[in-house]
């Protein structure tokens, strides 16, 4: 079981994140606001870093950084989830220091396993994209599926 730190400050994510890693056996724990992350990584000590790079506060780009800088956090495996999707997003998130980048909605499918690799395989060999034939979500709406894990009709946080 892998302690995982989610910082997303958008509740219906979480939910989703955290319910994910769960049903996988992990031990997620969530940060909604960006500017706890630091302490709240210093004190779970955790094995892999979630993060949004749209954030208040303190942006996923210079959490990602504040991480790699330290010295107690700076080999623990980050993961960006975002809805970025401009040219040069992905590089400027992987220069940054994350070994991951999965965009938003997010495929069950990719998110899982992109965290068990980031949790088996050495960092800087993660790839990512777009889903082909996996199941996609997106928290505030419903998936192409139908509707997602989580109730679609609420309010974002």
């Amino acid at each position: 079981m892998a302690k995982i730190l989610i910082v997303e400050d958008n509740a219906l994510n979480v939910k989703l994140f955290c319910d994910l890693l769960a049903a996988h056996g992990h031990e997620p724990q969530a940060v909604t606001d960006s500017r706890q992350a630091m302490d709240a990584a210093h004190d779970f000590s955790p094995d892999l870093v979630i993060t949004d790079i749209q954030l208040p506060h303190v942006t996923g780009l210079d959490l990602i950084k504040m991480l790699r800088e330290d010295e107690e956090l700076s080999d623990v495996p980050i993961m960006a989830v975002t809805a970025y999707s401009a040219k040069g997003d992905e590089e400027r998130i992987r220069a940054a220091g994350a070994q991951a980048y999965v965009s938003k909605p997010i495929s069950v499918m990719r998110f899982a396993q992109t965290v068990d690799d980031l949790l088996q395989a050495e960092p800087e060999t993660q790839s990512s994209g777009d889903a082909t034939d996996e199941t996609i979500i997106d928290p505030a709406n419903e998936s192409e599926d139908g509707p997602g894990p989580t109730e679609a009709g609420g309010e974002e946080a």
